[in-house]
């Protein structure tokens, strides 16, 4: 018998039912739910005279919509200023009352981003099933576990059954061996991997990151990479089981105790893939080409060392894919040939589930001590990912450190990732941002991305336009 891959484990330790069509029948362990995906399949539920299955299984946290402005949270959710968030935050509060649901509510301590304070809590664990409604589920995979988005009506069927219909996926494997650069994190090895494979190149695959650039990346690293697998064209991102995995986990709420824990240890070291497991694709980089990223286009794959300048329609052969970068440029407002260190930015944003976590505000925080905004920067908001986070940061005086530099501290939500609330983006306006998705209006009608790690944002925002972050902290070009 060959090897698994830790996916194969994954998958084969909550096979419910395999069909002969291909489809197949799983378990899930835990079910993050927002206000977003949620009201729909708790309406579904109540339409059908179906109860919840599982209780202990489900928590849920408001994020999506939620202002991140302190005077309006202060207020509560009938203090909310736009009436469909407020529905769909008292609708979530309403629904998890009603069940029994355990809720982290809009100012509680463990209220965040699903993906920030899920692992946070130690309610996503080694070998799970993790499930939300929401794409970048992938997250929790950096505690191996196999965690992806799913859609409104597979919310009802998992809230209802436990169980999910899904197909197996092929296994890829990306290795990045040696030791990165100064100045380059997490978000840069991931911005390259999606750079060198494209946004389709993980389709129909389940990733696992292997390499010593991960084993060497603290968990929150491993977030931010499996956070952005989805970007890859993959649907799972995972990072094997190491002592890591292990240290992160013990002592968190929803993490067993005593012996049930020394149990469960045992378990999770075996989830690492054999060494003579087959992968259905393998994907390398070394460590040592990779530069701080910066994304001058519309999609995550139109990415480009903060060296480099801005692709010419000259450079692409292909005509289909020429006239996308033409119409990619057009909608940036960018000239082919153009240094990427030469675009302005208007506005910065460091948060989202893919870089708001306390290592992440600590890394902006280095690059603003002692310096200030640029007078042409509109505003910087700096969104920490759950309440955890927030209250670490501002026990570390890091809040005060960004509001001496003149940047905007703010409440846990997911702000200006995507235009669900107050924070966007103006139409033609060019952001630093710190979130995982840069197309077409994400940000705000006519808005303007350009994805990088937080530091290189922090960074943006002090120089007033795209920076190499490395002249602020050392270390070669």
């Amino acid at each position: 018998m060959t090897g698994r891959t830790l996916y194969d484990k994954l998958w084969d330790s909550h096979l419910v039912k395999q069909n002969s069509d291909g489809s197949s029948l799983i378990y899930i362990d835990r079910h993050v739910i927002h206000e977003v995906t949620s009201p729909q399949a708790f309406e579904g539920l109540r339409l059908a005279g179906r109860m919840p299955w599982r209780l202990d299984t489900n928590i849920a946290t408001p994020d999506h919509n939620i202002s991140t402005d302190k005077a309006e949270r202060d207020a509560g959710v009938s203090g909310m200023a736009d009436e469909v968030s407020r529905i769909q935050v008292q609708t979530l509060d309403d629904n998890c009352d009603l069940y029994g649901i355990k809720e982290f509510k809009i100012n509680e301590m463990g209220q965040g981003i699903v993906h920030v304070m899920g692992p946070e809590l130690g309610a996503t664990m080694p070998g799970m099933t993790v499930v939300c409604g929401d794409s970048h589920t992938a997250t929790h995979g950096a505690l191996a576990c196999l965690a992806h988005g799913i859609g409104t009506s597979e919310v009802e069927h998992v809230l209802a059954t436990q169980c999910l219909v899904a197909k197996k996926m092929k296994n890829m494997r990306v290795t990045v061996n040696g030791t990165v650069g100064v100045g380059v994190t997490p978000k840069d090895v991931v911005l390259a991997i999606i750079g060198k494979i494209g946004t389709a190149g993980g389709n129909e695959h389940a990733i696992e990151f292997a390499g010593s650039v991960f084993r060497d990346m603290s968990i929150e690293g491993r977030m931010t990479v499996c956070n952005m697998a989805i970007e890859a064209g993959a649907r799972v991102g995972m990072v094997a089981v190491d002592q890591k995995t292990i240290d992160y986990c013990e002592g968190r709420q929803f993490v067993p105790k005593g012996e049930m824990f020394d149990q469960a240890v045992a378990y999770w070291n075996t989830l690492t893939s054999d060494a003579d497991a087959q992968f259905d694709t393998e994907v390398e980089l070394a460590a040592e080409d990779i530069a701080p990223q910066v994304t001058w286009g519309t999609s995550p794959e139109m990415v480009s060392a903060v060296t480099a300048s801005v692709p010419t329609l000259d450079e692409q052969p292909n005509e289909e894919k020429r006239k996308g970068l033409e119409r990619a440029l057009e909608y940036m407002g960018l000239e082919g040939g153009q240094a990427i260190e030469s675009i302005h930015v208007d506005r910065v944003f460091i948060g989202s589930c893919t870089n708001s976590r306390i290592e992440d505000m600590r890394a902006a925080a280095a690059v603003a001590k002692g310096r200030q905004v640029a007078s042409s920067v509109k505003q910087v908001l700096i969104v920490p990912g759950s309440q955890m986070v927030k209250a670490q940061a501002e026990a570390e005086g890091l809040d005060k450190i960004f509001v001496d530099a003149g940047m905007d501290w703010r409440e846990p939500g997911c702000s200006m990732c995507l235009a669900m609330n107050a924070d966007k983006l103006g139409a033609g306006e060019h952001c630093a941002s710190t979130s995982n998705r840069n197309f077409e209006g994400r940000q705000g009608n006519g808005g303007r991305t350009h994805l990088m790690s937080p530091a290189m944002a922090a960074a943006a925002a002090v120089a007033g336009h795209i920076v190499d972050v490395r002249t602020f902290v050392g270390g070669d070009q």
